[in-house]
């Protein structure tokens, strides 16, 4: 049988107490005592229960994030940041990913609770009733990263995703385009479905410039979805001469289907995309992106929750925005009326 904490206090000739202390990193512990029981720690070769101490201390050093989607490359960056920032802080992670499952969300934020998670991390925004219910009534931090839920009572740390967009939409309009089309994400979606969206069409319409349903289309945020969206507005006609994709994913599948039309990116159609993922600079040609802080972001999050779990004065009472920023590539060019 595995050796027990009584076992290690009887074989350094101390009480269970004086163990416990040692294990915690207690101080006020002599120093030969502390020596008496790391020395038949190693001799019995025992390891202490992860789920006691945390039933003892109230706390598990560990933090739930709910994912919607690994394969996407925004998700696995932000994830990648997340998990840096909470070892920096001694904190495990507890990673979900639930393929927009909402049934099995609720099975991983029942398995949070029962597991005694300190926070819970949530990057996306669709709650139903039952989940939305359900985490009203946890007793534990909680905090959206990249999203903010409509009607919610959470922190967020996010950007201004329709300032983001118009920003996105307005830089091509300056390049000389008025035939922009729009592969948008999932309308459900209020942060990065709809306020993008919204962005679009209200940078064309400042500019008086026609908004041309058929150059619009709503697709999952994912490299397949962005080369069928094109596909459909290249079968529209007269094609667009640039393209506002609201994922990088979708933005390199856009590019792809360009390309499989004989066409040039950005001679025949710019392209530029949202998010700022590592999938930018690994593409040709490298595409323009509206990029979100996402490491800071992954940072911010983390940093935040812990100051909501430590019950500090000074954490933050409302969302947290942080700056958005273009970084220009080779995707984007100016007009060229090839019509002429």
């Amino acid at each position: 049988m595995a050796p027990k904490i009584k076992d290690v206090a009887k074989q350094a000739g101390v009480s269970v107490t004086t163990v416990s202390r040692v294990l915690n990193g207690e101080k006020y512990v002599k120093d030969d005592l502390k020596a008496r029981v790391k020395r038949a720690i190693d001799e019995l070769g025992y390891a202490p229960s992860h789920i006691a101490r945390s039933l003892v201390r109230k706390k598990t050093n560990l933090i739930g994030v709910i994912v919607p989607d690994l394969t996407s490359s925004f998700y696995s960056t932000i994830l990648s940041s997340i998990e840096e920032t909470a070892s920096l802080n001694e904190y495990n992670l507890l990673v979900c990913n639930i393929i927009e499952d909402t049934d099995k969300e609720f099975k991983y934020l029942n398995v949070f609770h029962e597991m005694r998670v300190d926070g819970i991390i949530i990057m996306h925004e669709k709650l139903n009733d039952e989940i939305r219910a359900f985490l009203n009534k946890l007793d534990i931090p909680i905090i959206f990263s990249s999203v903010r839920p409509s009607d919610q009572t959470f922190l967020s740390v996010i950007i201004d995703d329709y300032a983001a967009a118009f920003d996105a939409t307005n830089y091509l309009i300056e390049l000389g385009h008025q035939r922009i089309g729009f592969i948008g994400g999932d309308m459900r979606d209020v942060t990065s479905g709809q306020n993008r969206y919204i962005g679009y069409r209200g940078a064309l319409s400042e500019r008086s410039i026609p908004i041309v349903e058929e150059y619009i289309r709503f697709g999952d945020y994912k490299i397949q979805s962005g080369y069928n969206l094109m596909k459909e507005i290249l079968a529209c006609g007269p094609h667009p001469t640039a393209i506002f994709a609201v994922s990088d994913d979708m933005a390199v599948g856009a590019m792809n289907c360009i390309h499989d039309h004989q066409l040039q990116v950005p001679e025949d159609i710019s392209v530029i995309g949202f998010d700022g993922s590592q999938l930018t600079e690994l593409v040709r040609p490298q595409l323009s992106s509206m990029e979100q802080p996402i490491q800071d972001m992954g940072k911010v999050t983390v940093e935040t929750l812990l100051e909501l779990i430590t019950g500090d004065a000074e954490a933050p009472k409302e969302d947290i925005i942080l700056k958005h920023k273009l970084v220009v590539r080779n995707s984007c060019g100016p007009y060229r009326n090839r019509e002429a």
